[in-house]
């Protein structure tokens, strides 16, 4: 199971964002200095989480991103899927015969991931966090 870079750089993105301003815009740029990743390519992962309602932008000179008033409720999870979409992991079974045994052990499995990860949230994880990631 591996889930994509971007979505590695979206959870690192929100985590920044949480620790360093929560409530202030922060450029590109420096986000993606600080995450040593291309800002061509942060940006087009800020757009999907813009999209998905989990920070908010604002164009212009003093412009940026921001996480948005009900950050503290945004899990794991929501930012996957703001990222990779709600896709299953395993695809399918065999034949696609409804009551394959191994489809069934895989689907309970990848529930019990995502119920672990619906309840971390990344306020939780900023509060252990260094001042600077």
């Amino acid at each position: 199971m591996k889930y994509s870079k971007a979505t590695n750089y979206a959870l690192h993105t929100m985590l920044y964002l949480a620790v360093t301003s929560p409530n202030q815009r922060v450029g590109v740029q420096p986000m993606a200095e600080k995450l040593k990743v291309s800002p061509t390519y942060l940006s087009k992962i800020l757009t999907q989480l813009v999209k998905a309602g989990m920070i908010e932008s604002s164009p212009g000179a003093g412009g940026g991103y921001k996480l948005p008033p009900h950050w503290e409720e945004i899990s794991f999870l929501d930012i996957i899927h703001a990222i990779e979409g709600p896709v299953s992991l395993f695809d399918g079974c065999l034949n696609d015969h409804p009551d394959c045994l191994i489809q069934n052990v895989m689907v309970s499995a990848e529930e019990k991931m995502e119920e672990e990860l619906k309840q971390k949230k990344i306020a939780e994880l900023a509060k252990k966090a260094p001042p600077v990631l």
